[in-house]
């Protein structure tokens, strides 16, 4: 095999077709377009557009939203974890984690983390570090004796939002200025005495 021999298979490159190369070619004259009107001309998008009547995308109503901060996590069952103990990829006496399960081959790829799901029977002993479990799962590795290690959630500091902050900054300079208005008040009443 030489490179300057290498072709594609036949057939697979076509060649262009050209429109408007005399009437003879079977795609002269309107080019394939028809007759005259907005779709024979270039530059023309009216997809979705109804003659002016309110269109499809518009009369349906919104719903939900898409977030994007959502985490992606790998689920594994308790089935597949106690096959991959069963075949030897997995060794029951060290800590399972993300990075083992990928190096073993029971998930492709980490994403945001692993989540055990509870489907399935398991009899090894693990100790699995991951990113959640559901409570089922939690329940089945305790009553094998292994036990499920879950990152700690740490508490949001309490923040005002930007709205209360103003509220709480107006309600004390009102406090002040009342402060004020009283001393001079008093002031006022003390040389009115004398």
């Amino acid at each position: 095999m030489e490179l300057n021999k290498l072709s594609d298979n036949a057939g697979a490159r076509g060649a262009r077709k050209r429109v408007g190369r005399g009437e003879g070619s079977g795609t002269g004259k309107t080019s394939g377009r028809g007759q005259k009107g907005q779709k024979s001309r270039s530059g023309v998008s009216i997809k979705g557009f109804e003659g002016g009547q309110m269109p499809l995308y518009r009369r349906l109503p919104k719903r939900g939203f898409t977030n994007i901060f959502r985490k992606k996590y790998v689920e594994v069952s308790l089935e597949r974890l106690q096959q991959a103990v069963d075949a030897g990829k997995l060794d029951a006496s060290k800590a399972i984690d993300g990075a083992t399960l990928v190096a073993a081959g029971v998930i492709r790829r980490l994403k945001d983390g692993v989540r055990v799901l509870g489907n399935g029977e398991l009899k090894a002993k693990l100790t699995l570090e991951v990113a959640g479990a559901s409570k089922s799962a939690v329940a089945a590795v305790e009553a094998a004796g292994g036990k499920v290690v879950l990152p700690e959630v740490k508490e949001p500091p309490e923040k005002l939002g930007k709205k209360a902050e103003r509220k709480a900054k107006a309600a004390a300079k009102r406090e002040t200025k009342t402060d004020d208005t009283s001393e001079s008040d008093a002031k006022e009443d003390k040389s009115a005495e004398e």
